[in-house]
């Protein structure tokens, strides 16, 4: 006799062919894992941490079949995408072909492309405007007072990037130098020549923007051929954080570090609401930056006023411990008039602002990238009330601690890129 909990044992049908059967038969009830393409470059960092975010999403909830394809940006798009059958793309539409293969393919799809060539498609990018005041924050904070922005004119992202930081430091009286750049595919290009003759024009002590690391390191190259010395003649900074390109670079190059593994988390989360039959939850997301990974080519105060300079580096060097305005004046010899004075017509700003700048920055880092508490986070940045520092934090950046943290961080869990960073 079978036990209650088997099917009768069919005629003719052996043991093993019946727990071949039920086997079959339980596998078929189960709901069937959603089948995703991700036409997503492996070629550059931040591709890359597109995808570890997509990881992340999919690590807490229903796994997905992928499809991806190795590729680089732009890359005509593979033959099967125009036919595929499964329930849903993710993609860096960077040309019409790509957008054309992902109408074509008729099922829900998440653009993670400033390129906008579908424009109806729901889109989630990098915030540009952000990471341009990003870098203009960063020159200013070392007394800079001449600037020029290095761009690629193929793409959007660069565009806006340059608009935005021109737009800065014209609210703050300041003339941006720009010129655009086609970095290409390679390090090295024959028309290097241009780009040295105006390097080499340029007023100096200058802050160079650079729209991404692998323009800041072809930057960097020519400061090298047109014998400008760097940092202390030309400041460089681009974005990613590409590790291996800002180390490969001499010297090593400061990068601004955008949030792409949470770019990618909220693809796919939002392509999960889709891929449920609902409707986008919104067309446009950006996603704020982190922070500055600061490294050789900006590491320098650009103020030929020695005491100011010296209260900028003791700032930064402890304003954490924590210190006030009467802690800076033992380190600088200058009454707090004077030194209040100085600082508003270098800085536009006053001690106590920028000590508190430094403060806010190092909150927002360890917010983002630990699952420190709030009174943990209070004390490393120099607060002895964690209740004082949420007030200052919602006054200052118009939102408390805990939503900050909510907004940016994405259920915080280790990745193979997770590492300690020196950021500003």
């Amino acid at each position: 006799m079978s036990s209650p909990s088997q099917s009768p044992l069919p005629l003719g049908m052996s043991p093993v062919e019946r727990e071949e059967k039920n086997a079959s038969d339980t596998s078929s009830s189960y709901k069937r894992r959603k089948e995703v393409a991700l036409i997503i470059e492996t070629s550059n960092a931040y591709a890359r941490n597109l995808l570890y975010g997509i990881v992340d999403y999919i690590r807490k909830h229903e796994t997905w079949a992928f499809h991806l394809v190795e590729k680089s940006r732009g890359e005509t798009p593979p033959d099967w995408l125009e036919n595929w059958k499964g329930q849903g793309i993710i993609a860096r539409i960077e040309n019409k072909r790509i957008a054309e293969s992902v109408t074509n393919s008729n099922v829900p799809a998440i653009d993670l492309s400033a390129g906008r060539h579908l424009p109806f498609l729901p889109w989630v990018e990098t915030d540009d405007r952000r990471i341009a005041h990003l870098a203009y924050d960063h020159f200013h904070s070392r007394g800079f007072t001449h600037y020029a922005f290095v761009g690629d004119s193929r793409f959007n992202w660069s565009k806006q990037r340059g608009e935005a930081f021109k737009a800065k430091l014209k609210e703050s009286g300041l003339y941006c130098f720009s010129r655009n750049v086609d970095s290409g595919n390679t390090l090295r290009r024959p028309d290097n020549e241009s780009l040295i003759k105006w390097l080499k024009n340029l007023p100096t002590p200058i802050a160079v923007f650079a729209c991404y690391d692998l323009m800041g390191h072809r930057v960097l190259e020519a400061c090298r051929e047109a014998g400008l010395s760097v940092p202390e003649e030309v400041a460089v900074l681009g974005v990613d954080d590409d590790e291996l390109i800002c180390e490969l670079s001499n010297p090593p190059l400061s990068s601004i570090i955008p949030n792409a593994q949470l770019a990618g988390y909220t693809a796919a989360e939002q392509l999960d609401h889709m891929m449920n039959g609902f409707h986008p939850q919104r067309i446009e997301t950006l996603i704020p930056p982190i922070g500055v990974t600061t490294r050789q080519s900006t590491d320098i105060l650009a103020i030929n006023d020695r005491e100011v300079a010296l209260a900028l580096r003791f700032i930064r060097e402890h304003a954490c411990d924590p210190i006030s305005v009467s802690d800076l004046l033992k380190a600088v010899p200058l009454s707090r008039r004077a030194l209040e004075g100085r600082f508003s017509a270098l800085l536009k700003t006053s001690p106590h602002k920028e000590i508190l700048n430094v403060r806010l920055n190092r909150i927002k880092q360890l917010l983002i990238e630990t699952n420190y508490s709030i009174e943990e986070i209070a004390y490393k940045a120099g607060f002895e009330h964690p209740e004082y520092m949420g007030v200052v934090f919602k006054r200052e950046l118009g939102e408390t601690p805990h939503h900050f943290r909510k907004r940016n961080q994405y259920a915080k869990t280790e990745s193979p890129l997770s590492r300690p960073k020196a950021k500003d």
